[in-house]
């Protein structure tokens, strides 16, 4: 093996190797076949993650008294369950009528106070922490809006390999936007400030890594990511746009072979399947002329193309589906 040598005893039974010498040829043996696990925080985790951390940040008070409710209720959960093994041991160890032995009917009376008492405590501290969690809550979309900011920088990594950020790093960063982002007693408007903020923060940190050539891709992935938190893109369309679409036989024929290709027609077919594109094909076939204006434009924001038929309510989806299909 090209190692020291071992002294080996006959008495051991299983030996692990684990050396920078192993031969390659070995790696597709059973015993270094491993398992990956991907332990990836969820957007669920790290949104009551951070939720915790901008409460504690904005109502310290509010999240100590929380943090004390909890080590109160599991006090009170312990001496509950103390209370019933004390029961219970009294139960099993009591010999002949148990209402006639005194120490039992004793220790089962003041186990029964104590217990109803806990028991009112513990009540009171359930209902405080509802009236705490209400407040707390307040502050979720900011929670929210933060998870989807960092599961949308993760995702660069899949351009680039180097572009890894930290789970660390970005709260850190999030801790420093709450602190220096204008304070307001509105809530709705402390919302907005707190997550305005820390989107302008976390995309100028994070371009200050990215090649020139990445970036405005990157803001086009925060984009999406954003709008789709919100609800604003839809999922249908959007997978339209990433795929085109799955590729049928097309039984309509192109209106316009000169300037547009079969492929693109068959797209425009298949996006007419949207519910947001219903009728899409048979608007351009109608309207070759205005449309190949459109493709001739090559313009995917607004402009004069654009506002002209057949802008109508293709405006939006139609003209992305028609430049993404050149």
């Amino acid at each position: 093996m090209g190692v020291p040598s071992i002294v080996y005893a006959h008495s051991i039974s299983c030996i692990f190797l684990s050396h920078m010498y192993l031969s390659i040829s070995c790696y597709s043996c059973p015993f270094l076949q491993v398992t990956l696990l991907n332990f990836m925080i969820t957007p669920l985790g790290l949104e009551d993650q951070l939720l915790g951390i901008v409460a504690a940040k904005e109502k310290p008070e509010l999240e100590e008294k929380k943090n004390e409710l909890i080590l109160e209720s599991a006090k009170n959960k312990k001496q509950l369950k103390e209370i019933e093994d004390k029961i219970l041991e009294v139960l099993s160890s009591s010999k002949g009528n148990i209402l006639e032995d005194e120490t039992a009917i004793e220790v089962l009376s003041s186990s029964k106070t104590l217990s109803e008492e806990i028991s009112a405590k513990q009540v009171v501290a359930t209902a405080t922490e509802k009236e705490i969690d209400a407040t707390r809550n307040g502050y979720k979309p900011v929670a929210v809006h933060s998870s989807i900011l960092f599961f949308c920088i993760s995702e660069l990594a899949n351009i680039e390999p180097m572009y890894q950020y930290s789970l660390t790093w970005f709260i850190d960063l999030y801790l420093k936007s709450i602190g220096n982002s204008q304070p307001s007693d509105d809530l709705q408007e402390r919302i907005l400030i707190l997550n305005d903020h820390f989107t302008n923060s976390m995309y100028r940190n994070v371009c200050r890594s990215l090649f020139e050539k990445d970036k405005l891709l990157f803001s086009f992935i925060l984009c999406v990511g954003l709008m789709k938190g919100k609800g604003k893109i839809d999922d249908d369309a959007w997978r339209f746009l990433l795929t085109g679409g799955v590729a049928l036989d097309n039984p309509h024929a192109n209106p316009a072979p000169d300037w547009l290709s079969d492929k693109a027609w068959s797209e425009i077919v298949r996006a007419s399947g949207l519910s947001n594109l219903a009728g899409l094909f048979k608007h351009v076939r109608e309207n070759t002329g205005l449309w190949k204006q459109v493709y001739d434009s090559g313009i995917a924001t607004s402009g004069t193309p654009w506002r002209v038929e057949p802008a109508g309510r293709f405006r939006s989806h139609g003209r992305s589906a028609l430049l993404a299909s050149r």
